[in-house]
């Protein structure tokens, strides 16, 4: 998969993560990464009562899209 901020790959993964939190960095091979974010997503939406979970699925979204491998 191209890597890098803007590449084709990034944009699917971003686009993943919007739907479920963690998939576009599992898509992208960052299982630790992954695992933070499903579990973050999830934390949050408990504990707000379903109000600020929105807040984890956007930042997963610019995480994966400008990701860039080191």
């Amino acid at each position: 998969m191209n890597t890098g901020p803007g590449t084709a790959g990034n944009v699917i993964a971003a686009l993943c993560s919007f739907f479920f939190p963690g998939l576009g960095q599992l898509i992208q091979g960052r299982m630790g990464s992954a695992l933070l974010f499903f579990l973050l997503a999830g934390g949050v939406w408990l504990v707000s009562f379903g109000t600020l979970g929105w807040i984890v699925h956007i930042w997963a979204c610019i995480n994966a899209a400008l990701w860039k491998q080191g």
